[in-house]
């Protein structure tokens, strides 16, 4: 039955992407209705309860990714830039993107900004050079700035260069402790170098996933490595420098929760530290917690998770969505960050012993573009929760998880997964605002509204 409440049905705008893709963060029009006292389902959202701040959700931009764009024609490149990176109607409004430091396993080729012949070595860093990134990562970065000058970029090393590792090699390795100072310089000549073409790394990890040595690039670092390197080298001279970037440690799954914990255990490591980076190949979401309520005033950032080709639309859409978007963020991350932005239909480039089966959110062949799971999942946080943007308090339930915000210009936004395998009617309640509204199976919503 409908109740008797004599409030209007709110102006709500509902953006509805179905397991099926007969709606794709299509907006919709007849869904929204009165309150209905029937239903046991209920989500009441409390703005007065807030959480963490957001900064933002995005891809990586990998070596690949740059590749994959800038060989499209030009208007379709304009076109795409303007769809991923724009605040209007029919864009989606990526606002945080990640980046390798040199090469990752999915450039072409290994390469680091300082690479030697065998037994040379260059302390200084005399021979650093991010010529390569300027061929096309760059000029990429500088047409995305254009499109969001707000945008936050995070760049990660997946290796040192090979002559400062102890076993010469780009695959696994560890970092030779008698090159932490010319590491830390590397890594402060190329946030310095970044910052002559008017890019600004907002954040950077000290190394992508250092648990696993077997990718190419990769290298080993412990929890204890990475401490010292930050603790004695990293922080003082990005402090001598002047340098704003932001440190993050970890960048790896949540299984291993007590590596950056007992990093940041360490009071002088903690005060050059921002905070610390996860990825979910391995653990449980509920993990970022653990770490959050162990150093409490550090920031929580999700920054990887990648999609297996070729793809199955309603369970990566499901999944994602559930543990990554709403999981991540219910356990304090500040940003939701996937792996690569594209890829093309042959799955390339990667390096040799790279990923071979990483999916784009979306795929690019010559000019066209098929919008993947990725891209939708993303989408629905990324259009209508700009950087600045509070998580606030919502019911959980399991079969309807959800997670709602309150915008800078005070939208409330409330994102909801039907996690069941059959249709779902549900109450939503947020002071004078309260609604009822159906799911189908599978589904993911978006409601927006106006705070009254």
């Amino acid at each position: 039955m409908i109740s008797d409440s004599t409030l209007d049905v709110p102006a709500v705008a509902h953006f509805l992407t179905k397991a099926n893709q007969t709606a794709r963060l299509q907006k919709q029009t007849t869904t929204i209705q009165a309150i209905d006292s029937s239903l046991n389902n209920q989500i009441t959202i409390d703005a007065t309860q807030t959480y963490q701040e957001i900064d933002g959700y995005g891809f990586a931009i990998t070596g690949g990714t740059a590749g994959h764009i800038t060989g499209m024609d030009a208007s379709a490149q304009e076109s795409l830039l303007n769809e991923l990176f724009g605040q209007g109607e029919e864009q989606i409004g990526l606002s945080f993107i990640r980046i390798s430091i040199a090469a990752s396993d999915l450039n072409a080729n290994v390469f680091s900004y300082n690479d030697l012949l065998p037994g040379e070595t260059d302390e200084n860093n005399d021979q650093f050079s991010i010529a390569k990134d300027e061929e096309i990562l760059i000029p990429l970065l500088k047409r995305i700035i254009a499109i969001n000058p707000n945008i936050k970029i995070m760049a990660s090393p997946w290796s040192s260069p090979t002559w400062m590792k102890d076993n010469q090699n780009s695959i696994g390795g560890s970092l030779l402790a008698k090159y932490y100072e010319s590491y830390a310089l590397y890594l402060s000549k190329y946030v310095e170098a970044m910052s002559s073409h008017d890019i600004t790394i907002s954040h950077l990890t000290i190394q992508n996933e250092p648990l696993h040595a077997g990718n190419n690039p990769s290298m080993y670092m412990s929890a204890d490595d990475q401490k010292f390197f930050v603790r004695d080298h990293l922080g003082p001279l990005f402090e001598e420098k002047n340098i704003a970037t932001k440190i993050v440690v970890y960048d790896h799954n949540a299984d291993k929760p007590n590596y950056p914990i007992s990093i940041m255990n360490d009071a002088q490591a903690k005060s050059y530290i921002d905070g610390s980076a996860f990825h979910l190949y391995a653990g449980d979401i509920s993990a970022l917690s653990t770490v959050r309520n162990a150093h409490p005033e550090k920031s929580i950032y999700f920054t990887e998770q990648w999609y297996g080709a070729p793809g199955n639309f309603s369970e990566d859409l499901k999944w994602h969505i559930r543990e990554v978007v709403i999981g991540s963020q219910r356990n304090w991350s500040r940003a939701v960050i996937e792996w690569n932005l594209s890829s093309n239909t042959q799955l390339t480039p990667h390096t040799n012993g790279g990923c071979t089966q990483c999916l784009g959110a979306i795929t690019i062949d010559d000019s066209q573009v098929t919008r993947n799971a990725g891209y939708y999942v993303v989408g629905h946080v990324s259009k209508f929760v700009p950087t600045g943007s509070i998580r606030i308090a919502s019911t959980e339930i399991s079969d309807l998880p959800n997670i709602a915000f309150i915008t800078p210009s005070d939208q409330l936004v409330l994102l909801v997964l039907n996690n069941t395998e059959s249709g779902v009617s549900f109450n939503v309640s947020e002071g004078k605002v309260n609604f009822s509204t159906f799911m189908d199976a599978g589904a993911v919503s978006t409601f927006v509204w106006t705070k009254q």
